[in-house]
């Protein structure tokens, strides 16, 4: 809710500096974060707890109940870009207090070193979670230095030549981790390029694959060999993003999403991984008809297309493409 209205603020709001999508926005963060009565501590001690007269104390794959984080920070980046008014400095400082001590916690409670250490997917959203905050509070330095151990460490083991996630293959619904995986990766280099390091794209692991890679042997995997169909369009934000990231001259990832979901190019996914093959008109004749803004309803979807065009005084597609930190978890997590 906090993302996506952030957006609809940022998409809809015609030069005005406060709409209903902000201030129900900002008071989501406040209710969440900031306000007395109503905040979660600073903490996940308490996650996923383990019952029992030997328990009553939080497990380390509770860590991964925050993963979310990146969507939170790319919101409240958006407030501040656009110089929302219902954003406010103390607002801004007071989320800033409560990020540092939560930070404080994520880098040395047991439970949460544990999560860190995870080599599959718990691991990979473990980075999302930690350089997400570490922007929140203006530390990019501290945001490279989580992407590039993570780029480092669990990544190197995580693909195989061929592109499997082994790791994410022996799960119980693989189709699914080996998408969830994959939009952490994403999430992870997008982190990356945001605070100033892009080159973890071409990043190869031990076996020399890279995200592009995984991305494609995903792509050969049918979901309803494992009876899971219906998770079938959770790959599809990664095929999206892969083919904006490293290019689509042959047209295979727009091929692949038209496949799956003939209206992809309406999709939120398409609209903030521009261009894919025939991106740029599909987006632009989207643009012309306003399908990409907010009617009715208090969410919407975002768009990134380099730059080509203004939706409004406020934000162009550049913005986003600048504050999209980890949108290609948002159509997964």
């Amino acid at each position: 809710m906090i993302l996506y209205n952030s957006i609809a603020f940022a998409l809809t709001s015609n030069g005005s500096r406060s709409s209903s999508y902000s201030v129900l926005a900002v008071n989501y963060i406040k209710t969440w974060f900031l306000n007395d009565d109503t905040k979660m501590n600073p903490n996940l001690n308490y996650a996923q707890m383990q019952r029992g007269p030997t328990g009553q104390i939080g497990s380390h794959t509770g860590i991964l109940d925050l993963k979310g984080m990146a969507k939170i920070v790319t919101g409240i980046e958006i407030f501040r870009k656009t110089n929302c008014t219902d954003w406010t400095s103390d607002l801004d400082n007071q989320m800033n207090s409560w990020t540092n001590e939560y930070i404080t916690w994520l880098e040395s409670a047991s439970i949460s070193l544990e999560e860190e250490a995870a080599p599959n997917n718990h691991g990979t959203f473990w980075y999302n979670q930690a350089a997400a905050l570490k922007i929140l509070v203006g530390d990019a330095a501290g945001a490279l230095n989580v992407t590039n151990t993570y780029f480092a460490k669990q990544y190197m083991a995580q693909i195989t030549a061929n592109g499997e996630q082994p790791l994410e293959a022996a799960r119980t619904r693989p189709y699914h981790y080996h998408a969830y995986n994959l939009a952490a990766m994403i999430t992870n280099a997008r982190l990356s390029t945001y605070a100033g390091n892009p080159s973890v794209w071409n990043k190869t692991t031990n076996e020399g694959s890279t995200i592009k890679t995984a991305l494609d042997f995903a792509m050969t995997l049918n979901a309803a060999n494992s009876n899971e169909s219906s998770y079938t369009a959770e790959l599809y934000p990664s095929v999206a993003a892969v083919g904006a990231v490293y290019g689509d001259p042959e047209g295979k990832y727009s091929d692949f999403l038209a496949k799956g979901e003939p209206a992809y190019a309406e999709e939120a996914c398409f609209l903030w991984n521009q261009p894919l093959r025939g991106g740029e008109e599909e987006s632009n004749a989207i643009q012309a008809s306003g399908t990409a803004s907010a009617e009715g309803s208090q969410t919407t979807s975002s768009a990134e297309n380099n730059g080509a065009g203004a939706t409004n005084g406020i934000l162009n597609w550049a913005l986003i493409a600048l504050v999209g930190l980890g949108l290609q978890a948002v159509s997964v997590l």
